[in-house]
């Protein structure tokens, strides 16, 4: 009884993490739209998609892995958990101190070589802004480790939701209310993007004051062999991560620096625009993931059993090709997420979709090199991909701007899905149904090319979108013919039941 108890806590757990995971990404990709229709000219979206690059590659190195060094220690026997909490803490407070500090003082030529000469002042915010963010990353884990999801979940969404509260109050309420009262004294029109990061500090700081009960919550002790012990474990973890996150960001990081033109922030802004339409098919196979896996594993009396994680792949693979079809098809609607300003970037769109395919086959692949106690092949790929990403980036984005960028993110990881799998398959064999796979990728091919035929034969959206509806019938037919038959959905699957 107490293994089946433990086991629907853990899956509580989950099931709290997950959707606050999803909600929150949901409700805070809802600021594409605001940005887009809102900000004054392409150019301020760039500077969000730069900046905030730069903000995820930032966050990963201040952290520097003391988040799995915390749950290492903490659950490790002989080891005092309060302490190794108030170790890391303290280690995390020092560091992002020093770090927020040395970007306020030094702003001005930090600002001159990332080319915001005269915006000195978003250098701070967001400096501040990862500080704050990397310290409260050991309070969370604290969190996760005591079993308080809820709360853990509350915070993480009461920052999302002030953050969309104060963009729209800086964006949209204020400009209405600018010749109004207090409004009038303090607010700028001019501002404009800045207004986003200010949001941001206020937001990010209101979120670290509510985590100050759990921040105090242990008597302090600060032990420097502890923290020495931790940061052996730590760092090599920083390659990995500072690797991985650079495949999903570099091409925004880089993208002012090899554009040739005078309108890099222009032309970075509708790609980043554009990237974030994508963004909808990461949030839909990720809820696919959460509510699908769960029962193909349960179909496994093994969970570790490599034809549960065969079967996972494969379903996967299969829905994902259903959601970025639906989306390549039905773009036309899609488009008016984002400013017609940003439509020229739309091209962009299905090669970013294929990105985040391979990217979730390669994030599925990389058990095999966790479980066989092999991650340094983790950091291997990682760093391969980085070199791709950026060789491919000096070369083409000087010639073809951010077609280079996003065709770059699908090779990089094209090339280490591959690796991760020839490689993974030495150590631990998977038997992956590649004849099934194989036909659903040819499937969607043809399917993808009819569609582009018409598209190019006709005008208007109409006759578009009727093929485009027709095509995604026969897809959703042959899946459900052969793979799967809708008695077997989560939930809904009981009113498909053949009636005996």
């Amino acid at each position: 009884m107490g293994s089946e108890s433990n086991m629907k806590m853990l899956a509580k757990e989950t099931a709290i993490y997950g959707l606050s995971s999803i909600i929150g990404k949901f409700l805070n990709w809802l600021l594409v739209p605001l940005y887009t229709y809102v900000l004054a000219q392409q150019s301020d979206y760039g500077i969000v998609t730069n900046l905030y690059a730069w903000t995820a590659l930032l966050l990963v190195i201040l952290t520097y892995g003391m988040e799995t060094g915390f749950f290492r220690f903490a659950n490790k026997e002989g080891e005092d958990p309060a302490a190794v909490y108030t170790t890391a803490l303290t280690s995390l407070f020092t560091t992002s101190l020093l770090f927020a500090l040395l970007c306020v003082v030094f702003r001005i030529p930090i600002a001159a070589v990332m080319g915001y000469t005269g915006h000195e002042e978003f250098i701070a915010l967001l400096a501040v802004v990862v500080a704050m963010d990397a310290f409260a990353s050991i309070p969370f884990a604290y969190l996760r480790y005591k079993k308080r999801p809820v709360r853990f979940a509350a915070l993480k969404l009461l920052f999302v939701v002030l953050n969309i509260v104060l963009n729209i109050f800086f964006l949209v309420v204020c400009p209405k209310l600018q010749h109004w009262g207090i409004i009038a004294s303090w607010y700028d029109p001019g501002y404009g993007v800045g207004y986003v990061f200010v949001a941001n500090i206020i937001a990010t700081g209101i979120q670290t004051l509510c985590l100050l009960p759990d921040i105090v919550a242990e008597k302090f002790s600060f032990s420097m062999p502890l923290l020495r012990r931790m940061l052996r474990y730590s760092l090599p973890l920083l390659v990995l991560g500072v690797c991985g996150i650079m495949n999903q960001t570099l091409d925004r990081i880089l993208f002012p620096f090899f554009y040739q033109g005078d309108d890099a922030q222009t032309q970075l802004g509708i790609y980043g625009a554009c990237f974030k339409v994508a963004m909808v098919m990461m949030m839909f196979t990720q809820a696919f993931r959460y509510a699908y896996e769960p029962f193909v594993f349960a179909k496994h009396k093994d969970r570790q059993s490599v034809e549960a994680y065969a079967d996972a792949m494969k379903y996967y693979i299969i829905f994902s090709y259903l959601i970025m079809l639906g989306m390549v098809f039905y773009l036309d609607l899609l488009k008016f997420i984002i400013a017609p300003a940003y439509w020229q970037g739309l091209i962009i769109v299905p090669i970013v979709l294929w990105t985040y395919i391979f990217q979730g086959i390669y994030f599925n692949l990389s058990f095999w090199y966790k479980l066989t106690d092999r991650t340094s092949y983790g950091a291997w790929f990682s760093l391969i991909g980085v070199v791709i990403t950026f060789v491919l980036q000096a070369v083409f984005v000087p010639r073809t701007g951010y077609i280079a960028s996003a065709a770059s993110s699908t090779v990089c990881y094209f090339v280490i899905m591959l690796l991760s799998y020839f490689i993974g398959q030495k150590y631990l064999a998977i038997p992956y149904d590649l004849k099934r796979i194989g036909g659903y990728t040819v499937l969607t091919l043809c399917l993808s090319g009819i569609y582009y035929a018409v598209r190019s034969m006709t005008e208007g959206i109409a006759v578009p979108m009727i093929a485009g509806t027709l095509l995604l019938a026969v897809y959703i037919v042959v899946l459900v013919r052969h793979d799967f038959p809708l008695s077997g959905l989560p939930v809904a699957g009981k009113y498909f039941q053949k009636k005996k």
